[in-house]
């Protein structure tokens, strides 16, 4: 399998077109949250501050569902159970990898190191590993991309791609999208022929896979 950049194929399955409405999602859902707060004074007690990320977080997934539920993310999501069943969390699926959506306090580093996120992570060492000594590659599940947002305050967003190593943060991360134009002119910058090429046979190999995984 040809090397594959990190950057290219977040493109090919977030185009810029789609990360435009991240931005006007994200503060509709921040805004949501906070005057949910100063609406209900139960959110208002001590406890209750100190796990505001918790409602900014729901809104935020309810804001993701509502994006792809009006056809304006031409993606599907679901909700699957954590590792531990303690809960669920939003999936959404791309053409041929899966996003899933994680407030940080730190935009260079990682989410908390969750073993749906770990086994997710794993996913990506095949696709886009630059060693030149490892001759054969395999696919072994979806790449997994992550879209980061931040934390109390919504001051930055970003879409990226998690390393395998959790303490390595990113292979790709995005420059900050709430600071995209609101009119993008073209869709993209030009392609490497040889990037193409390699999207292609990489997106036929994520469809061999699932057809004999049922993915």
């Amino acid at each position: 399998m040809q090397t594959l950049s990190a950057e290219h194929f977040l493109l090919d399955q977030v185009p810029l077109k789609y990360r435009l409405a991240i931005p006007t999602t994200l503060k509709s859902a921040y805004a949501a949250a906070e005057l949910l707060i100063k609406q209900e004074p139960i959110l208002q007690v001590a406890s209750a501050v100190d796990n505001r990320g918790r409602i900014i977080q729901w809104a935020v997934d309810l804001a993701i569902e509502k994006l792809i539920k009006s056809g304006q993310w031409p993606f599907d999501f679901e909700w699957k159970s954590f590792a531990k069943p303690t809960g669920r969390y939003l999936r959404v699926r791309l053409s041929h990898s899966m996003l899933t959506v994680s407030q940080v306090s730190n935009a260079k580093k990682q989410p908390r190191d969750v073993e749906f996120r770990g086994n997710s992570r794993l996913n990506n060492e095949w696709v886009f590993d630059f060693d030149d000594l490892r001759k054969e590659k395999e696919v072994l599940g979806l790449p997994h991309f992550l879209l980061i947002h931040g934390y109390q305050d919504l001051t930055f967003s970003h879409l990226a791609v998690p390393n395998a190593l959790h303490n390595r943060g990113y292979i790709y991360r995005t420059p900050n999208i709430l600071g995209m134009p609101h009119k993008i002119v073209d869709d993209a910058p030009p392609v490497e022929q040889t990037e193409f090429e390699a999207a292609m046979v990489l997106k036929e190999e994520i469809e061999k896979w699932q057809k004999e995984n049922d993915g």
